[in-house]
């Protein structure tokens, strides 16, 4: 019986173009451009909003089962001060102002305010 090596050169050559994909993975992306930064921004406030009108839901099938529950068992507990349901509106996005143009830097405190002008010649 013959054995067969561990090693054979189509799985070294796997083994190899594996190794290489797989570094590619580890490769840096250049950082999101404003448009991307917007949209990110505008989806995380959409998804805020939607925490906020999934709460209220939440907020209302509660006190429709408290409201049951106490009709249908007279020797319940009166419900305890608890906040109303605030109804979070329809979902409205004002993106955040553009930053304004640079300004220019103020000039250091021990330099004169304007370029000296070179002295007069003899």
């Amino acid at each position: 019986m013959q054995t067969r090596p561990f090693l054979t050169w189509p799985s070294l050559a796997a083994a190899l173009g594996t190794a290489l994909v797989g570094t590619m993975a580890f490769a840096k992306l250049p950082a999101p451009g404003p448009e991307a930064q917007a949209k990110t921004a505008e989806a995380a406030a959409k998804a805020a909003h939607a925490g906020k009108v999934d709460g209220y839901q939440l907020c209302l099938a509660q006190d429709k089962v408290a409201a049951q529950y106490r009709k249908a068992t007279p020797q319940a507990k009166p419900a305890g001060a608890t906040a109303a349901c605030t109804d979070p509106g329809p979902f409205v996005y004002t993106p955040p102002a553009a930053p304004a143009a640079a300004a220019p830097l103020p000039a250091p405190a021990g330099a004169p305010a304007t370029p000296a002008a070179p002295p007069a010649k003899p």
